[in-house]
C-alpha cells in the first residue's frame, strides 16, 4: 500500500517527497521475531504501569508551547500559540484540577487523586506557566517592539499618551467600575470564573471614619483588554495599552481622600464542569440554562496574582477562596495571557502571520454540479482544512433547494457562531421538509450556543431532540432522504469533526459523503434511536457507541495480535486525539507482545508507555503538533489477509466508548482508502519536523530538534495547492 507516484507529497521547499520504500511498506511490515513470538499471559500485560493522564495533558501543552518558542514560526503566530497554551491550561484547571485539590485538602494518600498527585501536577503547571511568562517578557515583547507593536506601560507613556489614557478611563472605564470596600455589611463579592479583578489595600478612614483597609474592584468583561491608541498620540506602529494598566494607573481616582498602599490584579479559575442530574429534571434545556448561570461561581481551583503582590494580599485572597499555597500562581505580566490574542488583530501586520493557505474546493467534487448525482456514482472524501468545508455546505444547500428531498436529519455538537448551517436548516423547514436536529446541549463550554440553536430551530417548526439521557451525542452525521421515482434514497455525510465552518479551517478532519445503502440505512437507524429511544437494530456497517464500538475495537486488536502470533502480517496504525481507555491500552500492549507492529499517532493525552523493553517493544507513539489542530480519527487494522480501515468521531477514551453516542464507519472504496492511508497515516509516520516521539521514560522528544525536515501539514498544503493549480486530482 505504498503511495503511488501520482500521490507524492510536496515539501515546503517544493521538492518532491515520498516515503522511502521501507517506510511505504511499513503498513505491512512485521518484525522477524513476531513469527516465533510467544503469546504472553494477560496478567503480564495487566502489570504494566500506565502513564498518568493528567501529566500527559500537561506534556501535550508543552509541545504546543514549543511552537511559541520556535524562531521559524511567524511572530504573531507565536503569540497565538502562547494564548492557546494559556487557554488549554484554563480548561485543564476548570475540568481536571478539582479532584486533586480535594485530595490535597483531605490528605488523601491512595487512589488516582492524592495529595502527592496535586503537588506533582502543581509543580508541572507552575514550571510551564513560568516558562510562558519568561518567553513573553524576554523574547516576544522585545521582538514585537522591534516591529513597532507595543503594549505601553504607564511608566513608558508620553505626557500626551497619559492624557489620552486618563480621558479614556474617565469616559469608558470609570462609569462601569464599582469599588467595594470590605466590612461586615460589604462581604467579599462574588468573583466570576477567569474574570479580571483588583485587590487594593487602603490607608486612612472611609466616609464614616472606619479603617476598612481592603477593597475589591471587579473589571467588567465588556471592556476590551487591549486598546490601541490613536495615531495622534501613537504615530509609529501599533501602540496599545492594557486595560489592567489603565485601571492600575487610576486606582486612586476610585478612592478619593484615601491612600492606596498596596494592590494587585488577580484572577480566579473555578471548577466549571456542569453537573446536571438528567434523571431528575423535567426539561434538560431549562436545567442547563440554570446551571450555566452557576458555572461562573463554582469551586475555586487556581488563583493568579501579579508577581509583586504582597504576601498580605495573596494570603487574604487564598483564605477567601480556600486555596492551598501551591494553587497560587504569581505571574510576571497580565494574569490572562489568553486576551493577548486581541493583539494579533490590533497589530494589523499580515507579514507577521502564516502565509495564507486557503483551502481548495474539494477535488472530488465538480463545482457547480449536482453533489447528489455524483454520490450516486461513488463516495466522496473531503480532507479538511486542505479542502474546503464549503463542499459540506453545498451538499446541505442542494438538499434544501431540491424539491424532491423530503427529510434532513443532523446531529449538532459544536457549530460555532457561523449561522450558515442554521439558516439552511431553517430554510429547509420553511420549504416544507421534515427536519430533525439532535442537539447535544452538554457539549462542554458550547452549551449556551447549542441551546440557542435548539430554540431557533424549534421556533420555525423543526423537530429538536437532545439525544439520550446520560449520554452525550458526539457522532457527526447529516442524512438526506430524497424521493427518486417510486423509491426513497438516502444520502449521508459522516465526519470526524464538527459542523463548524470556522474550525473546519483550523482543524484537520475527514468528511465522508456517501449514498451507500447499508451505511445510510445504519445512519437512519441511529437517528431513529436517538429520537425514539427504541432499541438499535443490528448494524450493517456502522459501529456505534456505547453499544458495540468498544467491544468490536477490542476484537479487532485481538485479531491482529493472534495473526501476529501465527506468523502472519499483523499491523495497527491508529490516529486519534487521545488514548486513555485502559482496556484498549491493555489490548494494544498484548497485541504488541504477540508480535504485532503498532504505530499510534496520538495528538494529546496518551497513557500507553511506548518502546518499553519487554512491555511495548513493538509499539511506537508519536504526536504531531502543527499549524492546524490535528483532529481526524483514522484506524487501520491488518490481520493476515484481512485489511480494514475505519474513520470515527470517537477517540479511544472510556467516555467516548461507554458514555457517548459515537459512530465509526469502514472505508470500503479502495481508492479512497488508499488516499486516507497515504495522507493520514504513512505521511504522518514519515513526518520528521513537527513530530514528537514518546520515549521509554514517558517523555516526548522532538523528532527534529533543529526544526529541519519535512512537516506533514506543510507537505499536504503544498500538495493540494499544486494539484489545484494543475487542474485537480481526478
Amino acid at each position: 500500500m505504498s503511495p503511488s507516484s501520482e500521490d507524492r507529497i510536496v515539501t515546503s521547499s517544493h521538492q518532491t517527497f515520498s516515503p522511502t520504500p521501507s517506510q511505504s511498506k511499513a503498513l505491512h511490515a512485521v518484525p522477524e521475531q513476531a513469527c516465533t513470538a510467544l503469546i504472553p499471559e494477560a496478567s503480564d500485560v495487566l502489570q504494566a504501569t500506565l502513564l498518568d493522564r493528567d501529566h500527559s495533558i500537561l506534556a501535550f501543552n508543552e509541545r504546543v508551547f514549543d511552537w511559541a518558542v520556535r524562531a521559524d514560526v511567524p511572530l504573531l503566530e507565536r503569540v497565538r500559540f502562547l494564548t492557546i497554551v494559556s487557554s488549554n491550561l484554563d480548561e485543564f484547571f476548570e475540568v481536571r484540577a478539582a479532584p486533586h485539590l480535594a485530595a490535597a485538602r483531605s490528605g488523601e494518600t491512595k487512589g488516582p487523586c492524592t495529595q502527592a498527585s496535586f503537588e506533582a501536577l502543581s509543580a508541572k503547571a507552575h514550571d510551564l506557566v513560568a516558562r510562558q511568562y519568561a518567553l513573553y517578557n524576554d523574547d516576544l515583547v522585545p521582538a514585537l517592539d522591534a516591529h513597532g507593536i507595543r503594549i505601553i506601560s504607564h511608566g513608558r507613556r508620553t505626557p500626551a499618551q497619559r492624557r489620552w489614557v486618563r480621558e479614556y478611563f474617565r469616559r469608558e472605564v470609570r462609569p462601569l467600575l464599582i469599588p467595594v470596600g470590605l466590612d461586615p455589611a460589604h462581604p467579599f463579592p462574588q468573583v466570576a470564573n477567569k474574570s479580571l479583578n483588583f485587590i487594593v489595600r487602603l490607608k486612612g478612614g472611609d466616609a464614616f471614619g472606619r479603617e476598612n483597609e481592603i477593597a475589591i474592584v471587579k473589571i467588567p468583561r465588556a471592556l476590551p483588554r487591549l486598546i490601541r491608541m490613536p495615531a495622534a498620540v501613537a504615530a509609529k506602529g501599533a501602540q496599545c495599552v492594557s486595560l489592567s494598566s489603565v485601571v492600575r494607573a487610576h486606582l486612586e481616582d476610585l478612592f478619593p481622600e484615601r491612600q492606596v498602599t498596596e494592590f494587585s490584579q488577580f484572577r480566579v479559575t473555578r471548577h466549571s464542569d456542569l453537573a446536571v442530574d438528567e434523571e431528575d429534571v423535567r426539561n434538560l434545556r431549562t436545567a442547563l440554562r440554570q446551571g450555566l448561570q452557576q458555572r461562573h461561581y463554582g469551586e475555586a481551583v487556581r488563583l493568579e496574582v501579579s508577581a509583586g503582590c504582597s504576601d498580605f494580599l495573596s494570603d487574604f485572597l487564598r483564605a477567601q477562596f480556600n486555596l492551598p499555597a501551591p494553587a497560587l500562581y504569581r505571574v510576571h505580566g497580565p494574569v490572562n495571557l489568553v486576551r493577548l490574542g486581541q493583539l494579533i488583530d490590533l497589530a494589523d501586520a499580515p507579514n507577521l502571520l502564516f502565509k495564507p493557505s486557503p483551502p481548495c474546493w474539494p477535488q472530488q467534487m465538480q463545482q457547480g454540479g449536482s453533489i447528489l448525482a455524483q454520490l450516486r456514482k461513488g463516495d466522496v472524501l473531503i480532507h479538511q482544512p486542505f479542502e474546503s468545508f464549503d463542499g459540506v455546505l453545498a451538499f446541505l444547500r442542494e438538499a434544501v433547494n431540491d424539491p424532491h428531498v423530503l427529510a434532513i436529519k443532523q446531529t449538532i455538537y459544536r457549530t460555532g457562531a457561523d449561522p450558515q448551517m442554521l439558516d439552511l436548516l431553517r430554510e429547509a423547514v420553511r420549504r416544507g421538509k421534515e427536519v430533525l436536529a439532535v442537539v447535544e446541549l452538554k457539549a462542554r463550554f458550547d452549551e449556551e450556543a447549542n441551546i440557542n440553536w435548539a430554540e431557533a430551530l424549534e421556533s420555525v417548526g423543526a423537530q429538536v431532540v437532545y439525544g439520550v439521557v446520560g449520554l452525550k451525542t458526539h457522532a457527526k452525521m447529516l442524512l438526506v432522504t430524497r424521493r427518486e421515482g417510486r423509491v426513497l434514497r438516502r444520502y449521508g455525510h459522516l465526519s470526524t469533526g464538527n459542523y463548524n465552518p470556522r474550525t473546519a479551517r483550523l482543524y484537520t478532519d475527514l468528511s465522508y459523503l456517501t449514498a451507500d445503502e447499508d451505511t445510510t440505512a445504519d445512519m437512519d437507524n441511529v437517528f431513529n434511536h436517538l429520537a425514539s429511544q427504541n432499541r438499535l437494530p443490528r448494524m450493517r456497517r456502522l459501529l456505534v457507541a456505547p453499544f458495540h464500538l468498544h467491544r468490536r475495537t477490542l476484537e479487532k486488536i485481538e485479531q491482529v495480535g493472534l495473526a501476529a502470533a501465527q506468523g502472519k502480517d499483523a499491523r495497527i496504525v491508529a490516529k486519534m486525539n487521545a488514548l486513555t481507555d485502559e482496556a484498549l491500552v491493555r489490548a494494544l500492549l498484548l497485541a504488541g507482545q504477540r508480535g504485532a507492529r503498532i504505530d499510534l499517532i496520538v495528538r494529546g493525552a496518551c497513557i500507553l508507555p511506548a518502546q518499553v523493553p519487554g512491555v511495548s517493544d513493538n509499539i511506537r507513539v508519536r504526536s504531531i503538533i502543527g499549524r492546524f489542530l490535528e483532529h481526524s480519527r483514522v484506524f487501520y487494522f491488518r490481520a493476515g489477509e484481512q485489511e480494514e480501515l475505519y474513520l470515527s468521531s470517537a477517540d479511544w477514551m472510556n467516555r467516548n466508548m461507554l458514555r457517548r453516542v459515537e459512530v465509526s464507519w469502514p472505508v470500503t472504496d479502495p481508492v479512497l482508502r488508499q488516499r486516507i492511508v497515504d495522507e493520514c497515516l504513512v505521511a504522518y509516520l514519515c513526518d520528521d519536523r513537527d513530530a514528537w516521539n514518546l520515549q521509554p521514560d514517558g517523555v516526548y522528544a522532538r523528532s527534529s530538534p533543529d526544526g529541519s525536515g519535512t512537516g506533514v501539514q506543510n507537505a499536504l498544503m503544498h500538495r493540494y495547492a499544486r494539484s489545484t493549480a494543475a487542474g485537480g486530482m481526478k
